[in-house]
């Protein structure tokens, strides 16, 4: 086209303002160089899938009309050439007004430091999506970047702000409003409290199809109902926990934040993270909440501190709630201290034998297993000394003591009466049976007394 006196680019189409080269089998990046100075419109050009293996130009010549072929162009797309991010910036140096650049599908891990020559005062957009990148940290020298306003880094692995826990964290250009991290493996809220420090000005966010976003407080029940219905749910959560922590968002997830859904996002937070309710237990609301003090703080100085309410009532969809923690003490003829452990309440009597006995060293058939269960019983009999009672009532009581007796033997437990006055202990022998451990005692908690047999 060139040699053979045929008609150029510029004859055949003269008004071309994007060109569109991706997927051709050029190797020198010259090539591309003379067809697009015949362009003198073109303002944005895609090299997508190519593969260089020439990119330094050959003259100095030749640099001059690079830059004269594409003083226009302020769109440029390198995606999947598998270049290095050095090889990236020395093509991309040759687009003196070069406001969009892409790099996206080059299985990048990290952002070296390279020679961004004009590229630092006139790039706007930086685009790497699905690379293989895992905190902000790898691409550091992008805060080089002194007009950088928007970053996509989109189906990445990006699951932290630091590299590492000591390292100092990456703090972009004041002009960064807008950070594409959905799809990526961000999995705590510690990434979302660093975000302001990184990107001062962040305005506009997308954090969706993160591990995050499913669950917004890691491992609390998911809620109720019917999987759409629980997933809408979700979603709306961990939207309003977001726009609280991040009080200068303005959009999320391409939907604009109003002040009445601000208003309402804070005093969820608020409320949710004081709660107590079974969706946010201790132990999983320090993982979601702990990081937050400042902004609780704030908030609670702008709209008053919440009443705290605490319940102990623990949801049946928890582990938890499918444990006894036992208390084994001994008794006679064991000599040891007293341990605790979790047994699940569908272990059988024989199950909880075998534990305690390997706890005790002790033959799990030579031992019985005892239940204090810390309840007290009246007792016939203790009124004689006191002389404030009829003979009739001290019968009537042993008659009905008798008779809850008799009712525990029906269940296979063997009740203990041991005197102590004018009231007695409960204690309740766990007979051997398949019977489970959730059946033979009440609640989450026991103490039994492990004795020999005599």
């Amino acid at each position: 086209m060139f040699e053979d006196g045929g008609r150029g680019v510029k004859d055949t189409s003269p008004l071309i303002f994007e060109l569109d080269l991706s997927r051709n089998l050029f190797e020198s990046f010259g090539t591309v160089v003379r067809i697009c100075r015949e362009l003198e419109g073109l303002k944005s050009l895609r090299l997508n899938g190519n593969r260089f293996q020439i990119i330094h130009p050959e003259s100095e010549p030749t640099i001059r009309s690079a830059l004269e072929a594409f003083k226009e162009v302020k769109e440029l797309e390198l995606e999947e050439t598998l270049l290095s991010w050095e090889s990236i910036c020395e093509i991309a140096s040759n687009f003196p007004v070069l406001d969009r650049l892409s790099g996206s599908l080059n299985h990048f891990t990290s952002i070296p430091e390279a020679n961004l020559s004009t590229l630092a005062s006139t790039l706007t957009t930086v685009d790497l999506e699905y690379n293989e990148l895992t905190s902000l940290a790898d691409i550091a020298p992008l805060a080089s970047l002194k007009a950088l306003r928007i970053l996509h880094l989109k189906g990445n692995s990006i699951s932290a702000i630091r590299s590492h826990p000591d390292a100092p964290p990456p703090i972009f250009a004041p002009s960064l409003t807008y950070i594409d991290v959905s799809y990526n493996a961000i999995s705590s809220w510690s990434f979302i409290d660093a975000l302001p420090t990184s990107a001062p000005s962040l305005t506009a966010l997308r954090l969706s199809n993160n591990p995050l976003w499913a669950n917004p407080v890691p491992g609390a029940a998911r809620p109720a109902g019917d999987d759409q219905d629980a997933a809408a749910r979700t979603t709306d959560e961990a939207h309003m926990i977001t726009t609280a922590r991040l009080p200068s968002l303005k959009t999320l997830n391409f939907a604009t934040i109003t002040p009445q859904d601000r208003t309402n996002a804070e005093l969820f937070y608020l409320s949710a993270s004081r709660s107590s309710s079974p969706l946010r237990r201790r132990r999983t609301r320090r993982a979601c909440w702990s990081s937050t003090r400042r902004c609780f703080g704030a908030l609670c100085a702008f709209y008053g501190e919440p009443d705290i309410v605490r319940r102990d009532e623990v949801d049946p969809s928890f582990l938890e709630a499918r444990v006894v923690r036992v208390q084994f003490v001994p008794g006679a003829g064991v000599a040891a201290q007293e341990t605790e452990t979790e047994i699940p309440k569908s272990f059988d009597v024989y199950a909880v034998k075998a534990i305690a006995g390997r706890m005790f060293a002790v033959p799990p058939l030579a031992i019985r297993l005892v239940w204090e269960t810390g309840e007290w019983d009246p007792v016939g009999g203790f009124d004689e000394e006191l002389g404030d009672s009829s003979d009739e009532e001290g019968e009537g009581l042993e008659a009905d003591l008798a008779v809850e007796i008799e009712a525990a033997k029906g269940f296979g437990e063997d009740v203990e009466l041991r005197k102590g006055g004018r009231w007695v202990k409960r204690e309740v022998e766990l007979a051997d049976g398949p019977r489970q451990l959730g059946f033979c005692v009440d609640g989450l908690s026991a103490r039994i007394r492990v004795e020999t047999r005599q």
